[in-house]
């Protein structure tokens, strides 16, 4: 059973968790791919609730989010989905059917189209309010050399907070 909570109820145990791994789900038309994220913010700003995640262009999941309007962020908190997480990880939804040969089962949304991933413990789903392609200029030299050698730099998305829910029993 899914108890919708505050954006912000369970904001340590998410923060937490994150660096282990979370999936970032996107529709686009008739598409839908997931991504394993270890990055990621929960804030308010605007006056509304933003969960921000990043996608480098280079990832498949760049191209869904880009055009879609929203996206997930399932978040397994009891080390659950670890092999699931990391097939998501490892692998492209430009060369592989994710969804399909990794095992995870989605689940409708209550507010937005992207779905989210059966399984975890904590849900957000967010509506897409505002995109930022990194300035490598604007970058602190360490972060640049440590996760950025390659010049892939991240897209922010920031999305407003519209439904968080938690997996209860």
């Amino acid at each position: 059973m899914l108890r919708e909570i505050n954006y912000n109820d369970y904001s340590k145990e998410m923060l937490e968790n994150l660096k282990k791994g979370a999936f970032l789900t996107v529709k686009q038309g008739s598409k839908v791919n997931t991504m394993t994220i270890g990055w990621g913010s929960i804030g308010y700003m605007w006056n509304m609730p933003v969960f921000m995640v990043m996608v480098r262009h280079s990832r498949y999941t760049y191209g869904l989010i880009d055009k879609a309007s929203d996206f997930t962020v399932s978040v397994p908190l009891h080390g659950q989905l670890k092999e699931e997480l990391a097939f998501c990880g490892l692998k492209s939804g430009k060369n592989v059917d994710k969804i399909n040969e990794s095992g995870v089962v989605l689940s409708g949304s209550k507010e937005i189209e992207s779905p989210i991933i059966d399984g975890c413990d904590l849900y957000f789903e967010c509506k897409t309010v505002y995109k930022q392609s990194m300035d490598e200029t604007n970058l602190d030299n360490n972060i640049k050399a440590g996760s950025y050698s390659d010049g892939d730099y991240h897209v922010m998305y920031f999305g407003k907070i519209v439904k968080s829910y938690i997996k209860e029993g």
